[in-house]
């Protein structure tokens, strides 16, 4: 499972396109204009996503709208995020000249 995340998270896009649907499902449509994608480039990073097994496809009559295939997979992003945070703020108080900066 880590590794189809992290394969997941290794574009920009994809980590765009999981972030969005953390806040909501939505049509691919309107995901490639938020995003500012093409339609086929968005559908090729979907796929790639519901292959990975981090989103779901749900038919909504003659559409399809996407979400993530488990709610903790947003709390999961949220913890990343805030733990990368973190990580940068240590990384650069670290690099300071200022010894007691920590």
């Amino acid at each position: 499972m880590l590794a189809r995340f992290g394969r997941a998270l290794a574009d920009p896009i994809r980590c765009r396109l999981l972030l969005s649907l953390r806040k909501a499902p939505s049509h691919p449509s309107d995901l490639a204009e938020q995003l500012g994608v093409s339609r086929t480039r968005l559908s090729n990073h979907l796929a790639c996503l519901r292959d990975c097994g981090l989103v779901v496809a749900v038919p909504v009559g003659r559409r399809t709208r996407y979400e993530l295939a488990d709610p903790r997979l947003g709390h999961a992003l949220d913890d990343l995020r805030a733990a990368v945070v973190a990580v940068e703020t240590d990384r650069t108080c670290a690099d300071a000249d200022d010894k007691d900066c920590c």
